[in-house]
């Protein structure tokens, strides 16, 4: 037997129980605790001038050292599509997914898992990069930024 819910909320929080008659044994019941959550994002705007090094952090608040212990990825958002930029497993080098030519060779990710891109582009005003943590199977951590870019 399953339950099946759609459109969760955080109201369907709460403890739900199945049970069942059986013969000869009587009745069977299992409880589980529903615990609903919402997604966790930040989003920033960041400025930068036309030709100059872009760094964003990928969580401001989360120490860089507690960010290498979880798998990470950057992307890109234009015209409605996310576009995997960068991905990082722990204890492994990072994997740069350069399907795009917008990008290219201009994007690295730092240290401290900041996106770094160099130089700026007046295309790049108004994209929208992601980073998403996965700090445990079912949370995801998520930080927005929307760049604008200026000229001189």
């Amino acid at each position: 037997w399953a339950l099946h819910l759609k459109n969760v909320t955080i109201s369907l929080s709460g403890q739900y129980e199945c049970s069942f008659a059986t013969y000869p044994y009587g009745t069977k019941a299992t409880k589980i605790q529903l615990i609903v959550k919402a997604e966790e994002e930040q989003h920033n705007v960041k400025e930068v001038w036309l030709n100059q090094t872009l760094e964003i952090p990928c969580l401001e608040d989360t120490a860089s050292e507690n960010l290498s212990n979880y798998p990470l990825k950057w992307l890109v958002e234009q015209n409605g599509t996310k576009e995997e930029l960068v991905t990082k497993e722990p204890s492994c080098p990072a994997v740069y997914r350069n399907s795009s030519m917008l990008y290219g060779q201009r994007v690295h990710l730092g240290l401290n898992n900041a996106l770094k891109i160099f130089p700026t582009k007046i295309t790049d005003d108004g994209k929208v990069f992601s980073c998403h943590v996965m700090s445990h199977p079912e949370r995801v951590q998520k930080s927005s930024t929307t760049v604008r870019v200026f000229g001189k």
